[in-house]
């Protein structure tokens, strides 16, 4: 394709000469000089010894603006009304539940369920949990959230299995999962719940899959490297689990592993930038981007966004509150990050920060 050299000088000099031609014409005009007709005429003329500049000078003036998509960033929403940490966190429709976790007074389990309306920047409260809970994980499926694991009272590994009806407000005791653990991911994929990973009393690599319609449990897959603390995405029918922990908080990993249902295999990936555990995970325009982290001396704002096309990392704008323990929940191109705890070990925030996507990367 032949270059186009035209540049601004060339539209400046042709807009000129319009201009000119027409001030001229109209003074004529006003002074009797000069009929409308012969103003036609004598522009006309013009346009047509002109083409190939006037129709660069049109095709110009109709560029759109410079495209600011690729450009993100962060504001504040609505702190929770309870600080938490370590929660379970899903979304139905437009809005947000922040699920049991470690309360604000210290240690202890908390079973409330704060609900964040993200349309009305609001808070309000759903029916606690039935048992107290930290470290659980929850999905969402057909407008019910399904809540699997996490450490009872006096840091007990359950196998309870809980699923909420926003409708009734309810939550209903379900089938136990095969094996108790805490700080699992858990991720539904073509209608099928997965959890994946976790800890008992060692790292798990333990990979179970519920189908909702028949009320069963099955094994699946191992997930190559045992861990827990780590976070989890779907996309295009595909689980990714990255980061975590095999034990504490000095052990943190950045491996990047995609479990394929439908082969029921797992993929090593490039890993994540940063070694983090205690994260959070959330979806924008097929790009996964994680949130926050906890090392022994110091917690993370780090946001790192994985793209799966290009199997690239790239470093993201930092939250601008450092957590871990926090949820991340997205709503279209917003990424709501909600609570965690602001130093390593129990520590609680009420925060609710929001990461805005603007178009795609």
């Amino acid at each position: 394709m032949k270059a186009d050299n035209t540049n601004d000088s060339d539209f400046n000099e042709i807009d000129s000469t319009i201009l000119t031609t027409i001030r001229y014409s109209i003074n004529r005009i006003w002074r009797g000089k000069l009929t409308p007709m012969i103003v036609i005429i004598l522009l006309a003329t013009f346009t047509l010894s002109n083409p190939l500049s006037m129709a660069r000078y049109t095709y110009a003036q109709q560029q759109p603006t410079p495209n600011l998509a690729n450009e993100t960033s962060w504001e504040t929403a609505k702190p929770n009304p309870v600080s938490k940490m370590e929660s379970a966190y899903a979304a139905i429709g437009d809005k947000i539940y922040i699920i049991a976790g470690y309360g604000e007074t210290g240690k202890r389990n908390k079973n409330s369920v704060e609900v964040y309306d993200t349309k009305s920047n609001s808070w309000s409260n759903a029916s606690p949990v039935p048992v107290n809970l930290n470290h659980a994980a929850a999905a969402t499926y057909n407008n019910k959230i399904y809540l699997v694991g996490g450490f009872l009272d006096n840091k007990v590994p359950s196998n309870k299995f809980f699923v909420y009806d926003p409708v009734t407000d309810k939550w209903l005791e379900g089938k136990d999962m095969p094996t108790a653990r805490a700080a699992l991911t858990a991720q539904f994929v073509d209608g099928i719940l997965y959890a994946v990973g976790g800890t008992s009393n060692k790292p798990l690599n333990t990979n179970e899959a519920y189908d909702p319609k028949t009320n069963m449990w099955t094994e699946k897959a191992p997930m190559p490297t045992a861990r827990q603390h780590l976070a989890s995405a779907v996309i295009d029918g595909k689980l990714y689990a990255i980061g975590g922990r095999p034990t504490g908080k000095s052990s943190n990993l950045n491996n990047n592993e995609v479990y394929d249902p439908k082969s029921n295999t797992w993929t090593e990936l490039p890993p994540m930038p940063t070694k983090r555990g205690g994260i959070a995970a959330a979806v924008v325009n097929g790009n996964v981007y994680i949130f926050g982290g906890e090392a022994p001396d110091k917690t993370f704002n780090n946001n790192e966004m994985y793209n799966p096309q290009i199997r690239t990392w790239t470093e993201e704008t930092p939250m601008p509150t450092a957590r871990h323990g926090l949820a991340a929940i997205a709503m279209g191109n917003n990424i709501y990050v909600i609570g965690g705890g602001p130093t390593p070990d129990i520590s609680f925030a009420d925060v609710n920060e929001v990461f805005h996507v603007q178009g795609t990367h």
